[in-house]
């Protein structure tokens, strides 16, 4: 567990260490977005980590491991403030901000349906997601080849890219009362630390522990960190959060942002 901040602000953030007919479900190429105005918009609730979307759709496959053979795939920026609905051409649940934790907002994408995609959310409930228009004029595409996943059983973690493995570690997970949970989550930050001395860097996951509401003040967000000794290898001995060495958080960083951690 630990207490991390953005550098601009100490800004607290705890980690917890198919198919069907498109038109009759309003989800063909051409459907448009509800309209939101800028005070609608304003009210709707924030898709970050401290954020609690129940009416969010759940990811459809949350044990899909297909990042760690293809890579994460498609990732987007938004451009601006963009609504999220809860189908292509549905209602607006919530707002998708451009950065998160000062970090820019890197989403993954799982579906795609015209002009229509369907991201994964960093909010809770653990799964959460939600559908944006990505236009031109609204997101910023990119493609990621990486992926990483984590073995809690066996105690590794190993990053690939474009189903090729590049390294491997052996890592220390959560405890059986503070399990690290399980399922496809991304990078949503990278955090310099300036609260605690263990980790140089911290790496915010999209979800959340599921044994801690809140620690320390904060959302109780799953992170990638190191420690400051390697007494926690091989072990499950954290509250939640991955423990890594130095040598695998060093080629951690370098990933993009929005790149899929499978939790198995």
């Amino acid at each position: 567990m630990a207490a991390v901040a953005s550098a601009a602000v100490f800004a607290l953030v705890v980690t917890a260490c198919g198919g069907g007919d498109d038109s009759a479900s309003g989800g063909g190429q051409d459907t448009k977005p509800v309209a939101v105005t800028q005070e609608q918009l304003a009210k709707l609730p924030k898709a970050t980590t401290y954020g609690d979307l129940e009416q969010a759709p759940a990811d459809p496959a949350k044990g899909d491991t297909s990042a760690s053979e293809n890579g994460t795939g498609t990732v987007l920026h938004p451009e601006k403030t963009l609504a999220v609905y809860d189908e292509p051409g549905g209602e607006p649940f919530a707002k998708l901000p451009t950065k998160q934790i000062k970090s820019p907002t890197w989403v993954p994408v799982i579906a795609e349906k015209g002009d229509w995609a369907q991201i994964l959310l960093p909010t809770r409930p653990n799964g959460a997601s939600g559908w944006i228009q990505a236009t031109d004029k609204t997101v910023e595409e990119a493609t990621s080849d990486f992926a990483v996943t984590v073995h809690r059983d066996d105690f590794t973690l190993e990053i690939t890219e474009k189903g090729e493995q590049i390294g491997e570690w052996t890592i220390g997970v959560g405890k059986d009362e503070h399990p690290t949970p399980t399922g496809r989550q991304y990078i949503i930050a990278s955090i310099e630390e300036q609260v605690n001395d263990y980790s140089p860097i911290v790496l915010p996951l999209s979800y959340h522990s599921e044994s801690h509401e809140t620690f320390g003040g904060g959302p109780g967000t799953v992170g990638i960190h190191t420690w400051p000794d390697n007494s926690f290898v091989g072990k499950a001995n954290s509250d939640g959060c991955i423990r890594v060495t130095k040598e695998a958080l060093d080629e951690l960083v370098k990933l993009p942002l929005g790149t899929i951690v499978e939790v198995v």
